[in-house]
């Protein structure tokens, strides 16, 4: 396989804090690649640099083999690399359905073509039920579906998926587990997923990419990592 995106010497740095330290890696077409690493190891922060949140002082990114470093936010969205929120973000007076169809506008101008496909992709994430009532009465748990969605109707070549499992409890990570699997396997979508439950994490990525303060410490199939001594000493505790 070849590398659908290529991060090389990723720097950022806010007032004296250092906070990402010439990060390098790639990531495989269709591969599932798991973020892990303390608070504060930079893990958000690098998901934001990549996709010019808050650009990094120096690197490079590349999708698909086009350098993407110097575009704004919504190009990159546009381009292929889309970034879901640590904290779910979505427009609780409207309904399920007009979130997702406002991000289909990407993909069409036409509303009647807007809302034909937000019902396709509220059915993919099994939200069809919900489609009429307002965001803001979702559980946690659909609205983290919710958010998924929206970011699947623009189309990704890569999704960034910042602790989408945070808060839900074991059937409902179960459940957001067969859903990733299911996007990933079937859309081919390229997953990179930060993430502090271990067990689901370990148990869905090809690879994981271990940070600690801003360094990348492991890059390596998850039972590699989960013996990598400096991974152990800095994230499990031992």
């Amino acid at each position: 396989m070849s590398a659908i995106l290529s991060v090389t010497g990723i720097d950022q740095q806010f007032g004296g804090l250092h906070a990402l330290k010439n990060v390098t890696f790639d990531v495989e077409e269709k591969e599932i690649l798991g973020v892990i690493g303390p608070n504060g190891a930079g893990k958000s922060t690098l998901f934001n640099a990549l996709v010019n949140v808050t650009p990094p002082l120096a690197g490079r990114v590349l999708l698909g083999g086009t350098d993407i470093s110097d575009m704004r936010t919504h190009e990159i969205g546009q381009a292929g690399l889309v970034k879901t929120s640590q904290t779910v973000q979505v427009f609780g007076e409207m309904s399920v359905l007009d979130n997702v169809s406002i991000a289909t506008f990407n993909r069409t101008t036409s509303l009647a073509e807007s809302r034909d496909m937000a019902e396709e992709i509220l059915e993919y994430w099994g939200m069809t039920h919900a489609m009429h009532r307002p965001a803001d009465g979702l559980t946690l748990a659909q609205r983290s579906t919710l958010e998924l969605a929206r970011a699947t109707a623009l189309d990704p070549k890569v999704m960034l998926i910042d602790e989408v499992m945070a808060g839900l409890n074991a059937a409902e990570v179960d459940l957001m587990l067969d859903r990733l699997r299911r996007l990933n396997a079937e859309k081919g979508t390229t997953l990179v997923i930060i993430e502090h439950n271990m067990k689901a994490i370990m148990g869905i990525s090809d690879r994981i990419l271990a940070l600690e303060y801003g360094e990348l410490v492991a890059l390596d199939d998850p039972i590699s990592v989960s013996r990598n001594p400096r991974v152990v000493e800095a994230y499990l505790g031992a």
